[in-house]
């Protein structure tokens, strides 16, 4: 998963590179520090590099809190995703007008082979630890309930980027100037009725306002169509020569 970002950066241990192995985290952190971020003057770097398996955690916390990381959460691999973001970050305001230059018409398509091009998730394992730790760490950043399967779960992840996220989506946000609703956590909402499975009466209590959500937006499409008819019939045309009323 921080395959592209390594080689971007230039990582010379990037096709070995385990993010379980605490010591290679150990190891990219300060290759990253040294390299790419340089948030501290090269002698303030020491308490990484000595650091042991003991007191590495405090250093690396130190050192979150020095360049600022935005999360309560630390989870690994978030931490190393947003490292390595940094560094992307930091890497292409060194050299601006390098990154500017490069067109789409210079960058070299892959070879499709037959009618149509390779998948780029064609060769992911959904059963490996890489993928499940990804999308579960990528699902609790954008707030999303995690599902046994999780490809279900990369599947409302991608849903809620394309509805929410994309270009076209931010594009409309900023044109459209919907009032703010008010969160309301949903142990909140009355179901009127327990299955008996608290898990069961959250979806279902889930089900209930996306229906509500939607009788909402009939509703509105119905007083539209209200609206419509009522200025058609509303001020008809009079032709007096035919002495009749009508169009």
């Amino acid at each position: 998963m921080f395959k592209r970002k390594l080689n971007a950066l230039g990582y010379p241990k990037s096709s070995t590179f385990d993010p379980s192995v605490v010591e290679q985290c150990k190891e990219l952190v300060i290759w990253l520090e040294d390299q790419k971020i340089r948030h501290y003057k090269v002698e303030n770097r020491v308490f990484l590099k000595t650091a042991n398996a003991k007191s590495w955690p405090a250093a690396l916390e130190k050192y979150l809190k020095d360049v600022d990381y935005p999360f309560t959460k630390k989870n690994q691999n978030m931490v190393i995703d947003w490292l390595l973001g940094l560094a992307v970050r930091l890497e292409y305001g060194d050299d601006v007008e390098k990154y500017n230059s490069v067109s789409p018409e210079k960058v070299e398509k892959p070879k499709e082979n037959g009618a149509s091009a390779k998948s780029p998730l064609q060769d992911i394992n959904e059963k490996s630890m890489e993928f499940r730790t990804g999308v579960r760490s990528l699902a609790k950043v954008l707030d999303i309930p995690i599902h046994p399967d999780d490809t279900v779960t990369l599947e409302a992840v991608k849903i809620l980027i394309e509805e929410r996220l994309s270009t076209p989506a931010l594009e409309a946000a900023k044109t459209t100037s919907k009032p703010v609703g008010r969160a309301v956590p949903i142990d909140d909402i009355k179901l009127g009725f327990d299955t008996g499975d608290p898990m069961i009466n959250k979806a279902a209590k889930a089900l209930r306002l996306l229906h509500i959500n939607e009788l909402r937006k009939l509703q509105t499409q119905v007083n539209e169509a209200i609206v419509a008819v009522q200025a058609i019939t509303a001020n008809p045309k009079t032709d007096q020569r035919l002495g009749k009323i009508g169009r």
